[in-house]
Formats: C-alpha cells, sequence, structure tokens
C-alpha cells in the first residue's frame, strides 16, 4: 500500500472587483453558482487532481462562498469559488491553505510563456477561432492579443486586469491544463493596453519559482 500524496497548490489567486465582460464569460461557462460584476472570487490549481473535491468541501464548510467550478483533467485538479463578501472568500481562501499546511508563499510563481498582438486579423482566421470561441465574436478586421501562462490558472488574473486597463472583448480563456490562454480582442491601441496590463499583473503575482 503506498503512502497518499498530499495536496499541492499550483496556483491560487484571489480576484475582487470581477469585470463585467469577464463576469460575463464566467456564467456562460462555469458549472455552478455564476459569477457576477463586483464578486470575489478565488481560482485554484492543484495536484493530485482528485483533491480539488475535498478541498472544495472544507471551502464551503468554512466560508459562505459557492462553488462555481470544480474540475478535474489529466494532471491537476480546477476549481473557482464566488461569493460578492472579499472577506468570505479570504475565509474560504484560509481554510484551503490550513488544512494542506501551506501558505500563499508556497503557491507556484507564474510566468508568462508568451504574447501575441495580431493586427487586422484575416476572415478565414477570425472564422477559425469563432468555431471554439465560447466568449465575444472575433470580427475580421480587428486585433487579437493572445497571452500564454503557466501555471494556467493564473490566465484568469491576466483577464480581468485586461479588461480593467481598456475596452477589450473576451474571446476566449483557458484556463485548465499545462498552460493558461486567454484571448482578447479590440482595436491596436487598446489590445496592446490590455496585453501590457495583463502581462504586468501575472508578473506581480509572488510565489516559488517553479
Amino acid at each position: 500500500m503506498t503512502d497518499k500524496r498530499s495536496p499541492t497548490i499550483r496556483a491560487l489567486v484571489q480576484i475582487d472587483n470581477l469585470q463585467p465582460k469577464f463576469a460575463a464569460y464566467n456564467g456562460a461557462t462555469v458549472q455552478g453558482s455564476i459569477p457576477l460584476a463586483g464578486d470575489t472570487i478565488l481560482i485554484g490549481e492543484l495536484a493530485p487532481g482528485n483533491e480539488v473535491f475535498s478541498l472544495i468541501d472544507v471551502a464551503l464548510k468554512a466560508s459562505r462562498v459557492e462553488s462555481t467550478s470544480q474540475i478535474v483533467e489529466r494532471e491537476f485538479g480546477f476549481f473557482i469559488l464566488r461569493s460578492p463578501s472579499n472577506a468570505e472568500v479570504t475565509a474560504a481562501r484560509e481554510a484551503i491553505l490550513e488544512e494542506i499546511g501551506q501558505t500563499m508563499a508556497d503557491r507556484l510563481k507564474p510566468s508568462i510563456e508568451a504574447t501575441q498582438v495580431i493586427t487586422s486579423v484575416e476572415p478565414y482566421q477570425a472564422q477559425l477561432l469563432n468555431k471554439w470561441r465560447k466568449g465575444t465574436l472575433l470580427v475580421p478586421g480587428q486585433t487579437l492579443g493572445i497571452i500564454e501562462c503557466a501555471p494556467a490558472a493564473y490566465i484568469s488574473i491576466a483577464a480581468n486586469e485586461a479588461e480593467k486597463a481598456a475596452n477589450i472583448d473576451i474571446v476566449e480563456v483557458r484556463a485548465v491544463g499545462r498552460f493558461g490562454r486567454l484571448f482578447i480582442s479590440g482595436t491596436e491601441d487598446s489590445v496592446k493596453t490590455a496585453v501590457e496590463a495583463a502581462s504586468t499583473a501575472i508578473g506581480d503575482v509572488d510565489g516559488v519559482a517553479a
């Protein structure tokens, strides 16, 4: 009989003042309680993935948060908790960390793997992206911004900060898996501003180097 592997938090980020477009995107894609603009959310990624179920149970019993998502993919578990109260989300976060004997300083520090700004998107590429996007349609001729980071869950803070910084639309947010990817659209200036703000937000997250 092998020893049970202790869960490890790969990513953990608390986002307050959820922006309207990112909130709407989440509302269209999540499994459970729908986040609203202005809410606070807690997003986490951990290994092994199955530990997500017991940790969500701990958080729900320790605070008045609601479960938005809990997913187990090939390698990691992923969750989102929400509440209109930042204090309740903090209580949930601290309960999770206490349960596994870790602190925010133990999470992995995110890295930006790539950024791209594609101006005047061609119609055929726009339509290919529109086949699998869950957010706003990408219109040919717009500028497309793409950010990739690891661990994947941190891409959520990039999406929220991008919307704070500029008038952009959210095409797709992929926060589960080995890498997180954000696709945004708008004018060239707005997309460049948003990509810079999102990249800064990711870079400002502290933690342990992977």
